[in-house]
């Protein structure tokens, strides 16, 4: 579905929510497989930590919340790398949250980073793939888009509306030439999760993600989700009427 990255040597590669988790995991194996990585997060700390320890790589502290900032970034690596070939939006927030405890600023803080980031990004990126009639945008949504779930009312709707976001911009792009893709992943262990206080089925760590990650890109995959065992359950539940999957939600989950 997508065009085929067969080889990562010289890639000119950005990812934005790479100081922790998937999206540091995913920068530092694309840096292995040989790719100009730049890696863009708050914490300057932690981006400098990660370039010292992977030599050639860039550090691009930013908040993904700042539209001039993104702008300013992309300006910034067009000049220096002439060009992008894969970015990737894998900044994040996650808070769990149910109706009985609805709290409006967290909500809108899961909107401005998990979709408006996201946003910002396709503001300043699109442009310059369009010009290059090339590259690939790839978008971190998780499973918790596919439907409603108990506890994800910050988190889910913001993830749901990245599918739909990533599913537009393929049909738009892809005759163009562009890749778009969207990464679906179920638990996975980083600093966000480790706060849930359930039982998280199916856990993997962020290197098995990074690893499921570069496999999708390098297949052409549109929707790249993992691990299967517990995301394909996860999708054919999305073909369930209401009655019937509000019954199994609540069964399997105890809310």
């Amino acid at each position: 579905m997508n065009p085929r990255i067969t080889d990562w040597a010289g890639k000119v590669v950005w990812l934005v929510g790479a100081s922790t988790g998937i999206g540091r995991a995913t920068a530092a194996l694309l840096h292995g497989r040989g790719a100009r990585v730049i890696v863009s997060a708050r914490s300057a700390a932690a981006l400098e930590a990660f370039v010292a320890a992977h030599p050639g790589s860039e550090a691009l502290a930013l908040d993904a919340t700042d539209q001039d900032a993104m702008r300013a970034a992309v300006a910034h690596m067009v000049a220096v790398h002439g060009r992008i070939d894969l970015a990737v939006y894998c900044a994040g927030t996650y808070q769990a949250m149910r109706a009985m405890d609805f709290d409006l600023d967290v909500a809108l803080r899961h909107q401005q980073v998990n979709y408006v980031g996201a946003l910002h990004l396709l503001d300043a990126i699109l442009p310059v793939l369009l010009r290059q009639n090339a590259g690939h945008l790839s978008l971190v949504s998780s499973v918790a888009g596919y439907r409603g779930l108990p506890q994800a009312m910050a988190y889910g709707p913001t993830k749901a509306a990245l599918i739909n976001l990533a599913e537009t911009l393929y049909l738009d792009l892809h005759p163009r030439g562009i890749g778009v893709s969207v990464v679906n992943p179920g638990f996975v262990e980083t600093p966000l999760t480790a706060q849930n206080e359930f039982r998280m089925p199916a856990l993997i760590t962020p290197e098995e993600a990074a690893a499921q990650m570069v496999r999708g890109w390098e297949r052409g995959e549109f929707e790249i989700h993992f691990p299967k065992r517990f995301t394909l359950w996860l999708k054919a539940m999305r073909h369930l009427p209401y009655r019937p999957y509000f019954a199994a939600v609540r069964r399997s989950t105890g809310m």
